[in-house]
């Protein structure tokens, strides 16, 4: 019985390390992640400082930086696989953290509707929107359960970058807030008796009561499949370069790929949730009909929506090479460029929004006539010297042949520059 428990128990242990995606345990997908940043980011400022270098390579500047870069490439290796296995398990647990969020706001409408009920009473219109909560939920939760392991009712508003789509988020939020409000009134209908009162629901699902909330959904909906469309095109026609995160987060819905604030995004985001509460408002006040949405109100929301579909279009731009020149450090003669030498790449546009992690800078490859050259990883303490993204150093390779040739950088997200001819001397 001892045995069989130890060699469980060495089973179990085996199983936690690697890839382990419990997320109750030392050695699950987040913590590993977290070690395995930590032990990158000490590395390399490790490094950075000279220590750790080999003396077979410490003699020779090239030889050196060229074993630091390989060293740091195959850390960030680890560190994306890492990666990788966190925001898939994190994506596995997203569909429950969904579900509890959708149910708690059941359970808030429910209290609400009992607190405001106090003195007026019950109503029909109550019920009718309880029971339409109901439905929202169970079909949301349903969702979830379905796509669980691609985030839960969360998934439609996932971009192809593995990234919160502002405006499949904002698209989602009005038909979701509509198709409650349609609820509503289906089942004060089915409770109504009266053909009266039948016929004023009906009234208040005709279009001249809610041509403002139509046209926002209309236009926030097209939005969305436009947005979709521009950017594919974009990057198809690399004019924009996109690199996939890890995992979705919040914060993408009022921030660029690269984490800083987006101020198209933000004020999106901000005008359609006031426009939202607002139509919330409105169907509490009268839910014998479709929120009617005031057209100044409404006009608001299609300016914003005008800026942030303009904000896309004019986002990125092609990297380009501006200049090259051969490196030179303090107390070097002028010379031309030599196959051996080091030749800086100045331009604009060499690191995507988004990719300053050494996983994706150890990607960027210059193509040096037909010879392709790594650009090597050059630490400093708490970043990088080397690439950066309007300067790129690399050795002209021995396997170049002297005279013209051209020059082309390769970015992380894949997008070629325009080529620089540069002369090579023997």
């Amino acid at each position: 019985m001892a045995v069989h428990e130890a060699r469980q128990g060495g089973m179990d242990a085996g199983a936690h390390e690697g890839g382990c995606t419990c997320g109750d345990c030392p050695h699950g997908a987040r913590e590993g992640h977290r070690r395995a940043v930590a032990a990158f980011l000490l590395k390399r400022d490790g490094l950075a400082a000279g220590q750790g270098v080999p003396a077979a390579v410490a003699y020779s500047p090239s030889a050196s930086r060229q074993w630091v870069s390989e060293e740091l490439t195959q850390a960030a290796e680890a560190v994306a696989e890492r990666g990788r296995a966190e925001g898939g398990a994190w994506l596995t647990r997203l569909w429950r953290w969904t579900a509890a969020v959708v149910w708690a706001g059941v359970v808030s409408l429910l209290l609400g509707q009992a607190l405001t009920a106090i003195g007026a009473g019950w109503t029909a219109a109550r019920t009718a929107g309880l029971l339409a909560a109901l439905v929202v939920a169970g079909a949301l939760t349903a969702a979830s359960w379905f796509h669980r392991a691609r985030g839960g009712a969360l998934a439609p508003v996932i971009g192809e970058d593995n990234r919160l789509s502002t405006s499949r988020a904002v698209a989602a939020s009005w038909v979701l807030f509509l198709a409650f409000a349609v609820l509503v009134l289906v089942g004060q209908l089915a409770a109504a008796s009266g053909n009266r009162e039948r016929d004023a629901l009906i009234e208040g699902l005709e279009l001249a009561r809610g041509a403002g909330v139509v046209t926002v959904l209309a236009v926030v909906c097209g939005i969305a499949v436009l947005v979709r469309r521009v950017v594919g095109l974009r990057v198809q026609g690399q004019r924009l370069q996109k690199v996939r995160a890890y995992r979705p987060r919040a914060a993408d819905l009022l921030t660029d790929d690269a984490g800083r604030g987006s101020f198209a995004d933000i004020q999106y985001v901000v005008i359609s949730g006031v426009a939202l509460a607002f139509a919330a408002v409105r169907l509490a006040r009268r839910p014998e009909q479709l929120p009617d949405l005031p057209w100044g109100l409404a006009v608001v929301v299609l300016v914003s929506a005008g800026t942030y579909l303009a904000g896309k279009y004019a986002e990125g731009g092609r990297p380009v090479i501006l200049s090259v020149v051969r490196a030179r450090e303090a107390g070097d003669l002028d010379a031309p460029i030599r196959t051996g030498d080091d030749i800086e790449i100045r331009g604009a546009g060499f690191v995507p929004v988004g990719a300053q992690g050494a996983d994706r800078l150890s990607r960027m490859v210059v193509r040096v006539g037909a010879v392709n050259v790594h650009v090597p990883l050059v630490p400093v303490t708490g970043g990088f010297d080397n690439p950066t993204d309007a300067l790129l150093t690399v050795p002209v390779p021995a396997e170049v042949e002297p005279g013209r040739v051209d020059v082309q950088v390769v970015t992380a997200a894949g997008v070629e520059t325009n080529r620089y001819t540069i002369d090579v001397t023997e």
